[in-house]
């Protein structure tokens, strides 16, 4: 099955992304969450947060392509997968997405009153968290070096796993849900 999908899951450059736009030959689905989308964004895309990801909010126009885009590129693959594993016949990935987009000169829209990045908040929360564990555990008591070892174990996790359970919480908040069209 997987080779089956992999034949199905296409990629494409920037540059005939562009091209496909101006020529209202394609529907552009950004799957980052709502505050990233918020921030900056391919113009005409739409969006429809992997974290929230549902099938039936895919814009369809027949005669035009579907391209999912993420940051890297790596969030929507795993989009497209479920895509093609729920009946789309094809989908196109945007090779190296918004980060690729913006390498090859191409605009944004910018929204600079966006709130601040996902993974920026979770580095904020974290090392705050570490940090005010260290304090009470060196001044207070032992016992709050927990806290610290927790954070830096789930920080571990989220490497080894690609998933991130403090991002899924700060995501749920009423400031990262501004900007979802």
């Amino acid at each position: 099955m997987t080779n089956q999908l992999s034949t199905h899951l296409q990629s494409i450059k920037a540059e005939t992304l562009k091209q496909w736009l101006d020529h209202n030959q394609a529907i552009l689905v950004d799957v980052r969450e709502p505050s990233e989308y918020a921030a900056e964004r391919i113009h005409g895309a739409k969006s429809v947060p992997l974290s929230q990801f549902d099938i039936n909010q895919i814009p369809v126009e027949t005669g035009k392509s579907l391209v999912l885009c993420c940051q890297t590129g790596n969030r929507s693959a795993q989009a497209a997968k479920k895509l093609l594993t729920n009946g789309v016949e094809t989908v196109i990935n945007l090779e190296g997405g918004l980060n690729a987009w913006k390498q090859s000169g191409y605009a944004t829209q910018i929204n600079i009153n966006a709130p601040i990045s996902m993974f920026r908040q979770v580095q904020i929360v974290a090392g705050s968290l570490v940090f005010v564990g260290t304090i009470l555990g060196a001044f207070v008591s032992p016992w709050f070096l927990i806290l610290s070892g927790f954070v830096g174990a789930g920080l571990v996790f989220a490497g080894v796993s690609n998933t991130c359970a403090m991002a899924a919480l700060l995501a749920k908040l009423p400031y990262n849900q501004r900007g979802q069209s």
